[in-house]
């Protein structure tokens, strides 16, 4: 069960005006398990609030963002979903999930904190990578209604050579059943978040030790949840609301750090992105940003400027209401 209406609202490490609460869920077979809601209020007259969501081996520290959409009239929260970010506890395996309806609990509460405690009668989601993945199903299966939906560089398929999402998938689904953690073996680079780090080749502060280098370890019940998320979106949702799926321009897989690293998705194939994001619903926008990164609103300067116009363009055409509003 999720926290009642005393959970207490502290001062995030981001600093101010960001608070962060949080909120305890039913135990599984780890342990405790909780999750983090950060906070930070609208500049000026309300006109609503956003709910986001963050990716896999990531968790909330894009103030860039929510600043923007809080200089915009809208109350910002990011969810750091259990076993992520501010969410990791001692006992648990990071980002361990073996089905991603377990998150439904606290996008739950965090929908109630927001909706009904806050009083914010329109509320946006917003979701990267993984998050974009969980989000449209969770709303296909609750029903909320949102006044949009933006998607950054969503997780909509598995990239790589076609038989990993044939052959490769009936494997690990039956392996993910039978020994959910088994890790799945992997290279990781480390270039993506090196590109992004201040002490590294970037310029963005956050935390290693939530956002490590070298990311955290798949194992085959996570990614046999992935799968199946997978499939329930190429079968068709209805998210019911307009959606804007922002993604670069191109994808490459680079080997040293580079021109290439900084400009393109070098985590996801985003010609499976734009190829099924009409499967969200009926009304879908998809813009690609020539120089973006994997996660857009981390872009170098240049391409960030442009998500923000598009961002910009998008909102105002479909999102927000004529008059300021509570």
């Amino acid at each position: 069960m999720a926290n009642d209406e005393t959970g207490e609202r502290l001062e995030d490490v981001l600093g101010a005006p960001y608070t962060v609460e949080t909120i305890d869920l039913d135990p599984d077979d780890e342990g405790e398990v909780v999750a983090h809601l950060v906070s930070r209020p609208a500049v000026g007259p309300t006109r609503g609030a956003v709910l986001h969501l963050h990716g896999f081996a990531d968790y909330f520290f894009q103030t860039e963002y929510a600043d923007w959409w809080a200089g915009r009239g809208y109350a910002f929260y990011a969810l750091d979903l259990r076993k992520y970010g501010r969410s990791i506890l001692e006992h648990q395996t990071p980002n361990y999930v073996t089905d991603l309806r377990e998150y439904f609990a606290e996008i739950d509460e965090a929908w109630r904190l927001i909706t009904e405690r806050d009083g914010h009668r329109r509320v946006v989601g917003s979701a990267h990578s993984t998050g974009g993945l969980t989000l449209p199903l969770w709303v296909n299966d609750r029903r909320r209604e949102l006044a949009g939906m933006v998607l950054n560089s969503p997780w909509f398929d598995m990239q790589g050579a076609w038989w990993v999402r044939s052959v490769g998938t009936t494997l690990v689904k039956e392996v993910g059943r039978r020994r959910p953690k088994r890790v799945i073996p992997r290279t990781v680079s480390g270039l993506y978040t090196r590109s992004l780090h201040h002490e590294h080749e970037g310029e963005f502060s956050f935390n290693l030790d939530w956002k490590p280098v070298e990311s955290w370890p798949v194992y085959a019940g996570w990614l046999r949840a992935i799968r199946q998320g997978h499939a329930e979106l190429h079968g068709g949702l209805e998210v019911g609301c307009p959606a804007l799926v922002l993604s670069s321009a191109r994808s490459t897989w680079p080997s040293a750090m580079g021109d290439d690293v900084h400009r393109h998705d070098i985590v996801l194939d985003v010609e499976q992105i734009r190829r099924w994001a009409p499967a969200l619903g009926r009304h879908v926008t998809s813009i690609a940003v020539e120089g973006a990164r994997h996660d857009v609103t981390l872009s170098l300067p240049d391409a960030r400027a442009t998500v923000y116009r598009e961002l910009g363009t998008w909102v105002t055409a479909y999102v927000d209401p004529a008059p300021a509003a509570g």
